[in-house]
């Protein structure tokens, strides 16, 4: 028996039965995901504002990791403002299509 032969198919009902559990909590996932990484974004912000001020009073213990906290800031706020502008983009399409 080669082990191809061992491989089994899935039936319509299974994918019909996954669909709807997809479906279901899609919604959901998505808007807990959005959530938590607006609230990383926002993390990374206070961190690197943080940095900032230490910087600006002299109490700086480790240059290098305040810069990794704003770079760290930057970088994840360009990420989010692009998947902004792509999400934004992905809606105006929508609305463009007719039905």
């Amino acid at each position: 028996m080669s082990p191809i032969d061992g491989i089994s198919g899935i039936s319509s009902a299974e994918l019909l039965k996954q669909k709807s559990q997809v479906e279901s909590a899609g919604g959901e996932d998505f808007a807990n995901h959005l959530k938590s990484a607006i609230n990383e974004v926002n993390e990374l912000q206070q961190n690197s504002e943080a940095a900032i001020g230490d910087l600006a009073t002299g109490q700086v213990k480790d240059l290098h990791q305040a810069a990794l906290a704003i770079n760290k800031a930057e970088t994840s706020m360009k990420l989010m403002l692009e998947i902004r502008n792509k999400a934004l983009n992905a809606y105006k399409e929508l609305g463009r299509t007719q039905l």
